[in-house]
């Protein structure tokens, strides 16, 4: 019997049962409901992050959106109020459209700290 360990969406064990396929199962308790929607989460961006086509894309990102109005809702948090925090920190940090892919940041304080202390006399000197 293969074991799962994971949240599972509310269909899935009637489609087991169509099947003549027993299981067990068990409704989880608010704690580890929201940590096992983000296991799943992790576990759909994979699958995103695998896909080969649109049509896969898609498909997984229609089920990380189904556990983002899950996720909200168990936070007590309305979509609208997700969105405009979306769009606050669109506003402040912009948003993915100029598809930057930082490579690296130099920071000229650390550098120029490190140059001090390699050519400073030693004070024991």
């Amino acid at each position: 019997m293969p074991v799962y360990n994971k949240l599972v969406r509310d269909k899935i064990l009637e489609m087991l049962e169509e099947k003549g396929l027993s299981y067990y199962a068990r409704t989880l308790e608010s704690e580890e409901f929201i940590k096992a929607i983000k296991t799943k989460m992790i576990e759909e961006a994979t699958e995103f992050y695998e896909a080969n086509n649109s049509k896969e894309s898609v498909e997984e990102l229609a089920d990380l959106l189904e556990l983002i109005h899950t996720a909200i809702r168990v936070l007590g948090v309305s979509f609208e109020e997700l969105e405009a925090t979306r769009k606050q920190k669109k506003k402040i940090r912009g948003g993915f459209e100029k598809r930057i892919f930082l490579l690296n940041v130099e920071d000229h304080q650390v550098r120029y700290k490190l140059k001090r202390l390699l050519t400073a006399k030693p004070s024991f000197l």
